[in-house]
């Protein structure tokens, strides 16, 4: 996949953490996981994901990966 190609996923972190009263700092707190990794993951700049590290924000966040990761 080229630089330019999109995945066709959206990651709604930021919607989550709204409708949660969440920062992202306290997020990266809770699951472990730098601020800087968990912005690109945000602005769907990420190529890839651990599963552990999937599991641990739908947790924090208590979600579904479907609530998290969506096809746009």
């Amino acid at each position: 996949m080229s630089e330019d190609e999109t995945t066709g996923i959206h990651c709604r972190l930021d919607e989550l953490l709204e409708q949660r009263g969440m920062t992202l700092t306290r997020l990266g707190e809770l699951v472990g996981v730098s601020i800087v990794n968990l912005s690109i993951l945000k602005n769907d700049r990420a190529r890839a994901i651990r599963y552990s590290t999937l599991a641990a924000i739908c947790e924090a966040l208590d979600c579904e990966v479907g609530d998290l990761l969506v096809r746009t």
